[in-house]
């Protein structure tokens, strides 16, 4: 018997939920050369083509039992790639170079101890894998040097434990962010944590990337809400006290949080949580430029007075958002309207999220509207934003549509301080567009403002194009690198908050230098000595033994 599946194989969510694109939104898609003419037909699952598994050692199967040892072909597939474009391009091509021989799920963290020791002994590779949301290449199924690799599905680990008085949580490592929050949601608690990926990713992958989330201007990233951690390593096990800091040399939480499974199986954490909000009120507004917003966001950053959820779309994804709410529907046609009644026919949306009492977010909305009409942004109100609330988690389904018809959809971001802010976001920019053009694909390079601090701030690029020439499969590649590359010229970073992953892998001497590079595979060689830690992702494979 395989393992229980809710969403679909060969993308994102839940398999009864779709995105319409709309005749509208079809017809502002092709007049920009973005959708062909004939959209791909995807294959049957039965219809993928998988390397032959091989066989695991009887020990294993009889550590975690065999019900818990899936070598079933839907088991493999879906655990054979993540949700990149490339990823999701791979699954629907028909045919995988790489999967894993088994995917085990190991009934308790008891068990995760013995089952890395006989996978060291027996030179076995292991994938921790949790809701395969990495976009960045972070749980393909790479062997490295081994010939044989197991996905480790952690979705098993839901264990729940809360302090009230110090309002912590203990939440394993497999529980999906909507289940965790109807667990803190039940004692009057919320974590806070709204990534994108919120609906399926999970406490152990928002962990092991350093997650950041939709709310993270007001709650902040994954890894300020840990307070403690456990680490299990082929070497043993690692774990932090639940105090609220410590000054006993370097952090290995910090250690821990981050470590995208190069050292081991995080099973569990402790979390900060707080009281869920009486009140949550999001609104739009709409600024006369991304600069012109960039400031106000700056602003408001490094005066204390940025909401919980702020975002500043640019120029193009604010077209593209006007111009498929204009197609859906009144509302889209009511907001073209008013932005002509008030003297404007484009400019850059903003999006405000305020959570609290109704005297905080009172007190927090008329601080930022100050801000916001001082900086020359007009007021849009609560209708845009409860359309971002109600389709906060929707991208993903809207890029399968896109996906189906044929189109290129794909994100990366970058953070960097706001001196440089600007340099960043015109060369990144630039150079996608020129590999783009290089590539024959026609389309949009949109970047919001998602994620602020006093000193600097998040951009997230999303390219939506045709596939070019050569179709997606090789022409994305060089538009990537030359994002990143642009990037490390402008001294940002080459990602905020989605991690490192197998994609990012070879930028990364580029932003820690060598001696960092060194360092990070030090640590990976005491915890990690045969290297069989999820291969090829975070380090360099020439640096791992």
């Amino acid at each position: 018997m395989g393992l229980k599946h809710d969403t679909r194989w060969w993308g994102w969510g839940d398999p009864g939920e779709a995105a319409d694109l709309g005749r509208g939104s079809e017809a502002f898609l092709k007049d920009r050369g973005i959708l062909p003419d004939v959209a791909p037909e995807p294959p049957s699952l039965e219809a993928i083509v998988l390397p032959p598994p091989a066989p695991l050692p009887d020990s294993m199967v009889a550590l975690v039992g065999p019900g818990n040892v899936h070598t079933g072909h839907e088991d493999r597939v879906r655990h054979a790639a993540g949700q990149s474009l490339l990823d999701l391009l791979m699954l629907r091509s028909g045919e995988l170079d790489q999967a894993p021989d088994a995917v085990v799920a190991p009934p308790s963290d008891q068990s995760i101890g013995p089952l890395l020791s006989i996978c060291a002994d027996q030179g076995i590779a292991v994938v921790p894998f949790g809701g395969g949301t990495s976009v960045v290449g972070g749980v393909d199924p790479a062997k490295g040097r081994f010939d044989r690799v197991i996905s480790l599905d952690l979705g098993g680990l839901k264990q729940f434990r809360l302090d009230r008085v110090s309002m912590t949580a203990r939440l394993g490592a497999g529980l999906r962010g909507p289940e965790a929050e109807r667990l803190l949601g039940a004692e009057g608690f919320t974590l806070g944590h709204f990534p994108q990926s919120f609906e399926y990713a999970t406490i152990g992958g928002f962990a092991a990337t350093r997650s950041a989330g939709q709310a993270s201007s007001g709650y902040g990233r994954f890894d300020s809400l840990v307070s403690s951690a456990r680490l299990i390593t082929p070497a043993g096990e690692l774990s932090t006290l639940t105090t609220p800091h410590s000054a006993i040399g370097p952090s290995l939480r910090e250690i821990i949080i981050g470590s995208e499974g190069i050292f081991g199986v995080i099973p569990e954490v402790a979390v900060r949580v707080r009281p869920v909000p009486e009140v949550r009120r999001y609104e739009g507004w709409i600024a006369e430029s991304f600069e012109a917003g960039s400031e106000i966001f700056r602003k408001l950053a490094q005066s204390g007075g940025l909401p919980t959820v702020a975002r500043v779309s640019d120029e193009p994804e604010t077209e593209v958002l006007i111009a498929n709410a204009s197609a859906s529907g009144p509302a889209g046609r009511l907001l073209r309207r008013y932005l002509r009644l008030r003297g404007r026919s484009g400019g850059t949306l903003i999006i405000l999220g305020f959570e609290g009492t109704g005297d905080e977010v009172g007190r927090q909305r008329a601080r930022a509207a100050r801000a916001l009409r001082k900086g020359g942004a007009i007021r849009l109100g609560t209708g845009v934003g409860r359309g971002w609330e109600k389709g906060r988690f929707h991208g993903p389904y809207l890029r399968e549509a896109l996906l189906d018809r044929g189109a290129v959809v794909e994100t990366l971001e970058t953070a960097h301080q706001w001196s440089r802010h600007a340099e960043l976001y015109r060369e990144t920019g630039s150079a996608i567009r020129s590999a783009m053009a290089s590539q024959a694909m026609n389309g949009v390079v949109m970047c919001h403002l998602s994620h602020g601090y006093p000193d600097g701030g998040s951009l997230y690029f999303t390219v939506l194009s045709s596939p070019g020439n050569d179709g997606a499969m090789r022409s994305w590649p060089v538009v990537k690198s030359a994002a990143l590359e642009a990037i490390q010229r402008a001294g940002g970073t080459i990602s905020h908050h989605h991690a490192t992953g197998r994609d990012h892998a070879p930028w990364l001497a580029g932003e820690i230098g060598e001696l960092g590079i060194e360092a990070i595979a030090g640590i990976k060689s005491r915890l990690d000595p045969e290297g069989i830690m999820n291969p090829e992702k975070l380090l360099p494979p020439l640096l791992v033994r």
